[in-house]
């Protein structure tokens, strides 16, 4: 309890010192809350734009990249008490670990989405549930229905330049009902502009919605992956979080609910869920509200709330927001423009795709997407699946990898890494959310590896022949293999033993090397070490003295050949007799 009541306390303070400053508002109120922010907090980054404005205003006309929810938010933080997980006995915890079954769900299905497409970004549903409570409530306690669309909009107020940023319209007011300017949308807010680009299909129903939670958290998921982040890794999640809405009074309240949410939650019913008391979107203000809709603070005079004053960041520009504004869409249909509806799957590139084992293919799979007039379909959801036993993975080890199509209606996937495994396995490329459309296949094939080469071969050490007793074994033989005068690693050095005349022995005469079973070898091979080295096992000398022929060959050219001398074995010398002394006298 006391590492809350710390955080909250500063984060508190923290808050109330670096609340935006809003256009409209006197120049004694500027010059107050500016002192308060420069004296309250020393994080870097934190300050005053130039124009007396505060971080992140920006000039009304402006229409900036937003992230999903750069608006406004609940500024709430968890209660002191810590949650206690059900199966350690007793309280299940405060009424804000309770999270909507339906919404519950919806985050951890996002969860497993993500760390089957995107394994390496590690984002756990702990943060989606964060940025669920702070932007919506947790979609308003869970109104939803069983599919997981919220009864009423959830909107954040319109960005109209007043106390917000200003983003016109560009979506025809298709998802947020306003054909001026753009509104936060859904449990959780995206930006139109933004959904156009992230949106996806959460619970498999063909819809994209940012009203679906399944399809809002899935969305948030990617979002929040962006850029090859790792959630596990501090700055990579400080940063994603501030591509949601770049405040650094946003970081700290999403943190301080992660941390609580990790430390356990529990279901509660649907449309049970606490709703949230300060102004914002999914509040009990309103079915539809976004605070007081104007898109301006509400303080509370009193000072008397449990919560900090809300901080909606005007405009802010995430730094690290990879979203970009899309194009406006048709308003005859809530989810897909009825033009840009996908109804085939072509496949541009070559069906069948060869790759050599420890390479990589950058051919891409390239696909086509269109609609049935022919017309490309741009910003559609391609899905490239790696089907069949093989060790190829696209980037970050994934199986499987999701791309958007471009204005040409064409995707293709990052590059395959092949592995070391040579076979054949497929790449199935599929339209997300639309299962009608036929998929593309295309049959890959992992060749083996080329054999590694030398051209030259030498002897390390003494260089004369090698001479032993028949009998015997013979002077070990170690041997350097180049290519291209750098050492040749794992190439495979074949040694044959032949007569003086370079012709092979007949078996059971002559050196050899000893083979299972006690089996005399006139040939065997051996692979040379990372350095292009490699000791040749014992050489035999044989029983029959003579000169012979080691020869050595690599592919690509590298031989050598050792001459080896067995000579006779040293005779055994006949013992001299002992005199046997006469038994006669003499």
């Amino acid at each position: 309890m006391g590492r809350y009541r710390g955080r909250h306390a500063a984060a508190k303070q923290t808050d109330f010192g670096s609340a935006r400053l809003r256009r409209g508002v006197s120049s004694a109120a500027i010059a107050a809350a500016a002192m308060a922010a420069l004296t309250a907090s020393q994080a870097p980054g934190i300050g005053l734009a130039q124009g007396g404005g505060a971080e992140g205003d920006v000039p009304s006309g402006s229409a900036p990249d937003a992230g999903p929810g750069d608006d406004s938010y609940h500024t709430e933080l968890p209660p002191l008490a810590t949650p206690a997980p059900p199966e350690e006995g007793g309280e299940v915890g405060p009424d804000q670990s309770g999270i909507p079954a339906t919404v519950l769900a919806a985050y951890k299905k996002a969860e497993r989405a993500i760390s089957g497409s995107d394994p390496a970004c590690n984002l756990p549903w702990q943060l989606l549930a964060a940025i669920g409570k702070v932007e919506s409530g947790q979609a308003r306690g869970g109104a939803v229905d069983e599919a997981g669309t919220t009864f009423d909009p959830i909107l954040g107020p319109q960005l109209n330049g007043e106390g917000f940023a200003e983003i016109r319209d560009t979506d025809n007011g298709v998802h947020d009902g306003d054909a001026a300017y753009d509104r936060a949308v859904g449990p959780m807010q995206f930006i139109p502009s933004t959904w156009a680009k992230w949106r996806a299909d959460g619970n498999g129903d063909g819809r994209s919605d940012p009203n679906n939670i399944y399809d809002a958290a899935l969305a948030a998921g990617g979002y929040l992956c962006a850029g090859e982040r790792d959630l596990a890794v501090k700055a990579d999640l400080d940063r994603a979080i501030l591509s949601y809405n770049n405040s650094s009074a946003y970081l700290r309240t999403v943190l301080s609910w992660l941390e609580f949410y990790r430390d356990g939650v529990h279901e509660v019913p649907d449309g049970a869920g606490p709703l949230p008391t300060s102004p914002g979107a999914g509040g009990d203000d309103g079915p539809s509200s976004g605070g007081s809709g104007t898109g301006k603070p509400s303080p509370d005079p009193s000072g008397g709330s449990e919560s900090p004053d809300p901080d909606p960041d005007p405009s802010d520009d995430p730094s690290d927001d990879p979203s970009e504004p899309g194009e406006p869409t048709d308003p005859t249909d809530p989810t897909e423009p009825a033009e840009d509806v996908p109804a085939a799957l072509e496949r541009v590139g070559a069906a069948e795709v060869t790759v050599t084992a420890g390479g990589q293919h950058t051919g891409g799979y390239p696909v086509r997407v269109t609609a049935e007039d022919g017309d490309p379909v741009a910003q559609a959801r391609v899905r490239y699946e790696i089907v069949g036993d093989t060790a190829a993975r696209f980037p970050r080890g994934a199986r499987i990898v999701e791309v958007r199509t471009d204005e040409e209606g064409a995707a293709a996937a990052p590059a395959l890494l092949a592995g070391d495994r040579a076979g054949k396995f497929t790449v199935v490329a599929t339209v997300v959310g639309h299962g009608d459309v036929r998929a593309a296949e295309f049959t890959t094939t992992v060749a083996p590896a080329p054999e590694p080469e030398a051209d030259t071969l030498q002897r390390v050490g003494e260089g004369g022949p090698v001479q032993a007793p028949a009998g015997t074994v013979c002077p070990a033989v170690q041997l350097q293999a180049t290519y291209g005068g750098e050492a040749a690693a794992g190439v495979t050095v074949t040694a044959t033993v032949l007569d003086a005349a370079g012709k092979p022995l007949p078996a059971g005469t002559g050196p050899y090397f000893a083979g299972e079973g006690e089996a005399e070898l006139h040939t065997l091979e051996v692979r040379t070490d990372a350095e292009g080295r490699v000791m040749l096992p014992d050489l035999h000398a044989g029983e029959q003295p003579a000169d012979y022929r080691l020869r050595l060959t690599t592919p690509g050219g590298g031989s050598l050949v050792v001459t080896v001398k067995v000579t006779a074995a040293p005779s055994t010398p006949t013992p001299t007799p002992t005199p046997t002394p006469s038994s006669s006298a003499p």
